[in-house]
């Protein structure tokens, strides 16, 4: 039974199909294990087993029926803690929120529920999607399957380490400026930001608006560009939404441009350096044409893209003030009741950025801080199209490190530095794929980023596969 749980959403319906197993005995099997390895892992905030083998019930009996609603009915997933679920406590891992049941589905999960999937439950993240740990979490944090002591990375930890631990087929999750791929180097699994506007964030709980994504974990490509064509397209709820094709995948050798810039001493661990470079000599000996190109400075775009995040988080979570939304606490004077609620329901971290952003829209800072990080943005912009008018793909380490260790002293820039390499698929609105290619010297696994022109995630996907490593998660928790 064991084995089951790693295989591919087309294994899973094909044994549909074929009465090897049905979607509630599958279903229990992702019960089992959940409670099984899940008090180690700590990926779920809630498990909503009823509601699961209800869903998995109804999808056998469409199947019985000859109705069957596609290839993920009957699949079991699990969903980031800030997408609303209609009646399923949504927390955004936060005091703040820690008792809210929404009213109503996000749009991704009222896809997945038209598809026929099965929902487990939600998954942990760093409150409010503001870290790249998992340990900003206010309801516990996560851990990393391939080592305890290690953290799952963030803020979409919960999502990465379930998929990873074999507690659900696949995961959804959301993407600001690295927040899918780089959990999911840290955990071994593949990890997709697509580009901008390609998937609705209606009823997201919204960090950075401009830049937030929803995406997907998946143990193989294939399973990816399942879940994520039922999930791509316009959404009259979501004016951000684009209904474009795909763009077509070259019936040629494919041209990558490999970042340089993360060669350089100091920018990457040895271990992620070597794993570039093995992949760069692969690549070459499989036909494919290799290019050098550097990318605006790293440090800038990070600092950037810290500058955007925290304005715009500081805009979005003024809405939790102790009156309209979330946690409430008595005060005699108006003012009293903003500080106390937002101070007992706001975590450290939390804080530290909103303050941060709130700095950064205030008078003068408006110009030296948020209208500079805009320019940058739009430099990155350019200079990302400008790489892929040449080339089919950029290739570029998911990380700086494999995943690091738990409890750690690390400062709040050190922390940051997490997403020096994915920030500028976000920055430029680009679709970007983090796949496992091995492991380090700890047995930690590794992963390198493909990037590519505005909707070409199939070519991503297929790509992939020079790339893909045996890691596709842990079969043995």
């Amino acid at each position: 039974m064991q084995k089951l749980l790693f295989r591919s959403i087309r294994e899973h319906a094909a044994a549909f199909s074929g009465g090897e197993y049905t979607s509630e005995e599958l279903t229990r099997a992702f019960l089992r294990q959940i409670e099984t390895v899940d008090g180690r892992v700590g990926a779920y905030l809630t498990v909503d087993a009823e509601g699961a083998l209800l869903a998995a019930r109804e999808a056998d009996e469409r199947r019985r029926r000859g109705e069957s609603l596609g290839p993920l009915d009957g699949i079991p997933y699990a969903v980031k803690d800030n997408f609303c679920t209609k009646d399923l406590r949504t927390t955004c891992a936060s005091r703040m929120l820690e008792s809210y049941c929404p009213p109503y589905d996000a749009e991704a999960v009222c896809r997945l529920r038209r598809a026929g999937a099965v929902l487990l439950g939600k998954v942990n993240l760093d409150e409010f999607a503001m870290g790249s740990s998992t340990e900003h979490s206010a309801l516990g944090r996560t851990r990393n399957p391939y080592g305890e002591d290690r953290v799952a990375g963030g803020s979409s930890g919960g999502s990465a380490a379930a998929v990873a631990a074999g507690e659900c087929v696949f995961s959804l999750g959301t993407d600001t400026g690295g927040s899918i791929r780089q959990p999911a180097a840290f955990c071994g699994v593949m990890g997709l930001k697509p580009t901008y506007g390609a998937i609705s964030r209606y009823g997201v709980i919204a960090l950075a608006s401009s830049l937030d994504c929803v995406g997907v974990f998946s143990r193989l490509a294939e399973d990816g560009e399942t879940v994520l064509s039922a999930l791509v397209g316009r959404d009259e709820k979501d004016m951000t939404t684009l209904d474009v094709p795909p763009s077509p995948i070259p019936d040629r050798p494919l041209r990558v441009a490999v970042v340089t810039d993360f060669l350089q001493e100091g920018m990457v661990s040895d271990d992620v350096r070597a794993c570039l470079l093995a992949a760069v000599s692969l690549l070459r000996e499989s036909g494919l044409a290799i290019g050098e190109v550097t990318l605006p400075e790293p440090s800038m775009a990070l600092a950037a893209y810290s500058v955007l995040t925290s304005a715009e988080a500081a805009s979005e979570l003024g809405r939790y003030d102790g009156v309209r939304y979330g946690l409430s606490r008595a005060a005699d004077t108006l003012e009293r009741l903003y500080a106390e609620s937002r101070g007992e329901g706001f975590g450290r971290e939390v804080k530290r950025r909103l303050l941060f952003g709130t700095y950064a829209l205030t008078g003068e800072n408006r110009e030296t801080l948020y209208d500079r990080a805009r320019r940058v943005r739009l430099a990155v912009k350019r200079a990302m199209e400008e790489i892929l008018s040449s080339y089919d793909l950029i290739l570029s380490p998911a990380t700086p490190t494999s995943a690091f260790l738990a409890n750690a002293r690390r400062t709040p820039a050190e922390m940051y530095r997490s997403d020096l390499c994915t920030v500028y698929a976000n920055l430029a609105g680009l679709p970007s794929l983090a796949i496992p290619v091995g492991v380090d010297r700890e047995g930690l696994p590794l992963a390198l980023q493909l990037t590519g022109a505005a909707f070409s995630e199939p070519l991503l996907y297929r790509a992939s596969a020079l790339l893909e490593g045996k890691h596709h998660g842990r079969d043995e928790i």
